[in-house]
């Protein structure tokens, strides 16, 4: 009896006295449960959080998880038989948008994800996604789905594809013509940006927050891109040529304008002495009238000095 019982107690201490600390790293987090029940603050769930916001409000009922009390970290701590410590890395990780958890050889082996465009053109995605789990909503991540990952990658892709498919350039009128995959090579930041705003309900569905998401390439299969060659060739000719047509018109119109002001100083030019003239001869005649009787004679002499020859005409009495 006693062996058994010294028996007991060597189990007991190597069990649970020995394993009863435990310490969280810098980049983990942790989680108590006592008798399966993780501890909480009160009744607070996510919906008093801001990270809810981003939720419609058909959606908040169905995402209100409980508020967790998070182990920050530091240690030694201690927790009793009845206890269970779980601890999560909130280090961001980043991974090919195309990887899929539950079927790596998925998308190429998780190296492009096909998605189907406005005007029906399949084409291929390459990119990466930030994400990292939420110490604000450990229990979406630790108790509410089964696989968080493959549910925040299922969300990603779906939201992707849904914009790919309804994706329009808000300069199609002028910078594009009318192709989507276009469309997309010229726009992605702003589909990056729509992704990211999108995507910011994530911490509230899943207990994950998508940092970001960079789509870095478009790649259609090889006939659409040959096609897709012709008509960018074609539509550059033509761009040239309209370029060129406009250049050629603005720089007539300039010239025409250089020329009209050339005419209008050259008229300014042959003017301004006449209303200078008229102006001094204004002058005379109101000062004296034989002042002005002395400068046009003046001026007759000084026509007279210039002719070779001058006619008089003579009056008979």
């Amino acid at each position: 009896m006693s062996t058994f019982f010294l028996g007991f107690l060597i189990f007991f201490i190597l069990r649970y006295i020995f394993t009863a600390f435990y310490v969280v790293d810098q980049n983990e987090r942790a989680v108590k449960t006592r008798f399966g029940r993780a501890e909480r603050f009160g009744n607070i769930t996510t919906l008093d959080d801001p990270i809810s916001g981003s939720l419609r409000p058909d959606e908040k009922p169905r995402y209100a998880y409980p508020k967790l009390k998070v182990i920050p970290p530091g240690g030694p701590y201690i927790k009793w038989p009845w206890e269970e410590v779980y601890k999560v890395s909130v280090a961001t990780q980043t991974v090919n948008m195309a990887y899929d958890p539950d079927m790596p050889s998925a998308n190429k082996g998780g190296r492009m994800l096909e998605a189907v465009t406005k005007d029906q053109l399949n084409t291929g995605l390459i990119g990466q996604m930030r994400f990292r789990v939420s110490e604000k909503n450990l229990y979406a991540f630790l108790f509410g789905i089964r696989s968080p990952i493959s549910h925040i990658m299922g969300y990603f892709v779906s939201v992707l594809r849904e914009r790919i498919a309804n994706f329009e350039s808000p300069t199609a009128s002028t910078d594009t013509i009318g192709v989507s995959i276009n469309d997309l090579r010229k726009n992605l930041r702003l589909l990056n940006e729509q992704m990211a705003k999108e995507c910011a309900s994530s911490e509230a569905r899943y207990g994950i927050v998508l940092d970001a998401s960079l789509i870095t390439g478009i790649e259609p299969p090889n006939e659409v891109e040959s096609a897709l060659a012709a008509i960018n060739t074609a539509h550059n000719h033509v761009s040239s040529d309209i370029s060129l047509a406009q250049a050629d018109a603005d720089q007539t119109i300039v010239q025409s304008r250089k020329a009209v002001e050339i005419e209008t100083l050259k008229a300014q030019a042959e003017v301004e002495p006449l209303i200078q003239m008229a102006n001094q001869l204004r002058e005379l005649k109101g000062t004296d009238g034989s002042a002005l009787d002395l400068y046009t004679k003046n001026i007759r002499l000084e026509l007279y000095k210039k002719s070779d020859r001058v006619v008089v005409e003579v009056q008979n009495d």
